[in-house]
């Protein structure tokens, strides 16, 4: 006889493509005609996209769900990835703004992802932030539409943070993937 999994069985809504997320048509990350035109504008879309990833792997889900830690002794969730990216929204504005740092969104070094807790408040206020801290941070670099302009006090190149930025989200996607998978067993693009 065989032996019962507690992992759920793998899942999709896809019916043209069925280890995808979606099918292409019902994909938000698809858009009509050509590619963007321009680097600034690729990066950007590709930004976007990585962002818009992150919220797909995380919809549907409750907050116990959302909170739910993978493999010990790892404390990473969706919910804290949410709080980590905004955690590091905030950072990436302080790379660029004069003056003093702004403080930390979630306190001492981890603190994103050990206060990932399953309260809808939690969730409702780590999506507030992740939405704040990504406007703020894109308005302080759309004042630098030279991707060669180098900001801030350690003079770095916008492009390079614009890369380091869909990197980070491109990375936590990854991982959202594997979490959203062990969860409920739904299968991701």
């Amino acid at each position: 006889m065989g032996r019962m999994s507690d992992q759920p069985a793998r899942w999709t809504e896809a019916t043209v493509y069925p280890d995808m997320w979606a099918d292409p048509d019902d994909d938000p990350r698809n858009r009509e005609g050509g590619g963007p035109e321009g680097e600034l504008a690729t990066l950007l879309e590709f930004l976007t996209d990585y962002r818009l990833t992150l919220r797909m792997k995380c919809e549907g889900l409750d907050p116990e769900q959302l909170a739910r830690r993978s493999v010990p002794p790892s404390t990473m969730s969706l919910l804290g990835l949410v709080r980590h990216l905004a955690e590091v929204e905030r950072d990436w504005r302080n790379w660029i703004i004069e003056g003093e740092p702004l403080p930390k969104l979630y306190g001492a070094r981890d603190a994103d992802f050990h206060g990932a807790v399953a309260d809808q408040a939690v969730v409702d206020a780590s999506y507030a932030d992740l939405e704040r801290e990504q406007a703020a941070m894109d308005a302080a670099l759309a004042a630098f539409p030279d991707l060669g302009a180098r900001v801030g006090k350690d003079g770095i190149a916008v492009r390079e943070l614009m890369v380091h930025r869909i990197e980070e989200y491109a990375r936590h996607c990854g991982h959202a993937d594997l979490l959203r998978e062990c969860v409920d067993g739904r299968v991701g693009q």
